[in-house]
């Protein structure tokens, strides 16, 4: 059986279920009626009124059954009704879930209480939703790990590392080492050998020439080095 045939006959018994259990409410009975002397109010809110009820009105004929607005209803004003009865017996579907409000149309009856105000409520049975089948549900295989192709990434190319110009040639410049001529005396010359009569006016004049060209000297290789 197709889920179609299902939903067709759950929703056909729903209905069948909902006519059965329908009630048709003689308003202000049983011990009272459609007349001035029922507390109208009372009967209703002791009632459940759900779609699929019905409102069955009976009156003689001193007295009418006029659907009307909340203000008219208020104000007991039947000049502009939803809609009016005078059968003597009047049945009233209650097709829609809301508020209705009814009044009688004879001049004094509405403000005596002949007026009724009717809360319809949804219906209690609504066909039940199937659950959806197995079949109808499609499931989409998960990606196996095989089928996946990871690309691996690219590494950057290699870069040849050239030096540069600027540092593949460079100039080998001799380093001098500046020599600054020392002010010390000699370590072999003593006092005592300062003051010893042995010693010579020569050998002092060729000490201080020496002296003198290590000056030059090493100003002339400072010169150069720059």
């Amino acid at each position: 059986m197709g889920v179609p045939a299902i939903l067709f006959r759950v929703s056909f018994l729903a209905i069948l279920i909902k006519l059965a259990l329908a009630t048709n409410f003689i308003v202000g009975g049983p011990n009272g009626g459609w007349d001035t002397n029922s507390n109208l109010q009372s009967w209703a809110s002791s009632q459940i009124f759900s779609v699929g009820d019905s409102l069955v009105f009976q009156y003689p004929p001193n007295h009418d059954v006029v659907e009307v607005t909340k203000a008219d209803y208020d104000s007991c004003q039947p000049t502009n009704p939803i809609q009016s009865y005078n059968d003597g017996t009047t049945t009233i579907p209650l097709t829609s879930p809301g508020k209705r409000y009814f009044i009688c149309g004879t001049i004094g009856h509405c403000s005596r209480g002949m007026k009724v105000e009717i809360d319809t409520l949804s219906s209690a049975i609504t066909a039940p939703t199937p659950a959806a089948s197995p079949e109808d549900s499609t499931t989409l295989p998960a990606e196996s790990p095989e089928d996946s192709t990871t690309t691996p990434a690219e590494s950057p190319e290699e870069i040849p590392t050239v030096p540069s110009p600027l540092f593949q040639t460079h100039l080998e410049s001799p380093i001098f080492s500046p020599v600054i001529p020392s002010t010390e005396f000699p370590a072999s010359v003593s006092p005592v050998a300062q003051h010893s009569p042995d010693l010579s006016a020569s050998s002092t004049r060729k000490g201080n020439i020496q002296s003198f060209l290590a000056v030059v000297s090493s100003f002339l290789m400072i010169f150069m080095a720059f």
